[in-house]
């Protein structure tokens, strides 16, 4: 089997940088483009992509690309991959997804077929099959993916399975959740660090303050859930254990935290309490049933990181309206606190009361949304008698 892989962990728009800031933080060398980050190694680096990335979305294996603009093409292109060197004998293959983009082969079910087509002849012939005589396919999943861009092939495997955001500890997302890997967009995109109060006013599920205390408390976020590629007859299961023990041996259990999480919703608190309870963090994090324009704090240089209702979340548009009036009238006296805020409102900082510093556009899912950010005065602690 292969030992070295071209690789691209894929990610939402916007949060491209992210996801290869976090591989180089890893030591992996990789090149940012829109959509996805690409990226070589070994089999260490395979696992280690899925373990500890936060926010991208999955991570596939390369095995070729070429262009086609026929089925014939598309057809020799995928027969002169060395498939062999990916699929054992007995593996199941399904292409299970294909998507194509302004190419000349545009039908998506025809394109999966020919790739499936292409892939049973040269195992066939690889493994001394005659023609006609199935092949057996009752072991592991091998999920195939062809993308067609501008009439150039790629064809990845999906060594992920299930997406990356799904950590595990979600036990009930209650609606409108926020993707985990985004949480952990928001929390890296702003100024909060494990030293600094943090307080999400519209807490949810508690996705936000759990994915922020995972990160300071060094918890890789794949340590819950299982991995396509685990099942997978050639993977070093050895390697893989000694990496999640590594990863479980580098967890930082003695850091003080002051992380806030409120809601209106009594029934999203204890939703929240039990997510983190499951995620292992309940006891660095402070829950409340609270309305967010109760939250007082003589606590200094703190953040709000906050994901409220907005467009088709949940609320109407005078209780949105209402709310961002709200949270602009609460979050004025904390001059040293800095506000993050993602919505797809387009007159948010007209019913906030304020221009941001700063508006990043994010993609949530398929809503396009913006994450205005608002930096409070930076006040050092010496200089203030507040600190409770």
């Amino acid at each position: 089997m292969k030992k070295e892989f071209q690789m691209v962990a894929t990610a939402a728009a916007g949060l491209e940088a992210l996801v290869g800031r976090e591989l180089r933080d890893l030591g992996m060398e990789c090149q940012v483009e829109n959509g996805k980050v690409h990226f070589q190694g070994k089999q260490e680096e395979l696992m280690k992509a899925n373990l500890w990335l936060r926010t991208a979305d999955r991570v596939k294996l390369v095995l070729g690309q070429f262009p086609a603009k026929t089925f014939e093409e598309l057809y020799q292109g995928v027969f002169a991959i060395d498939w062999q060197d990916y699929l054992p004998l007995g593996v199941q293959f399904p292409v299970s997804k294909a998507r194509c983009v302004r190419s000349k082969l545009h039908n998506e079910p025809s394109v999966q077929a020919i790739t499936k087509k292409a892939v049973v002849r040269k195992m066939q012939k690889v493994y001394a099959r005659p023609d006609g005589v199935p092949l057996p396919e009752s072991g592991p999943v091998f999920s195939i993916e062809v993308s067609i861009r501008k009439d150039q092939v790629t064809i990845m495997l999906d060594t992920s399975g299930d997406s990356l955001f799904k950590r595990g500890y979600r036990t009930d997302k209650g609606g409108a959740p926020l993707k985990e890997n985004m949480a952990a967009a928001l929390v890296n995109l702003s100024n909060w660090f494990p030293d600094k109060p943090l307080l999400d006013p519209t807490c949810g599920s508690g996705t936000i303050v759990i994915e922020a205390a995972m990160k300071a408390l060094n918890i890789a976020p794949g340590l819950r859930r299982s991995f396509a590629f685990e099942s997978w007859p050639w993977i070093d299961q050895e390697l893989w254990r000694q990496l999640k023990e590594t990863a479980l041996a580098a967890q930082q259990d003695d850091v003080e935290l002051s992380i806030m999480a409120s809601d209106i919703d009594g029934r999203m608190v204890e939703l929240a309490r039990e997510n983190a309870k499951r995620a292992g963090v309940l006891s660095y994090i402070t829950f409340k049933q609270m309305r967010l324009q109760d939250f007082q704090t003589n606590l200094i240089n703190g953040v709000v990181i906050s994901n409220p209702p907005y467009g088709e979340r949940l609320m109407d548009d005078e209780g949105v309206s209402r709310l961002y009036q709200e949270m602009g009238e609460t979050f004025a006296p904390l001059r040293t606190w800095s506000k993050f805020i993602l919505t797809s409102d387009g007159q948010f900082e007209e019913k906030y009361g304020s221009l941001a510093d700063k508006k990043r556009k994010l993609y949530n899912g398929t809503l396009r949304v913006d994450y205005y950010q608002y930096y409070g005065e930076r006040v050092r602690r010496s200089d203030s008698g507040s600190q409770a």
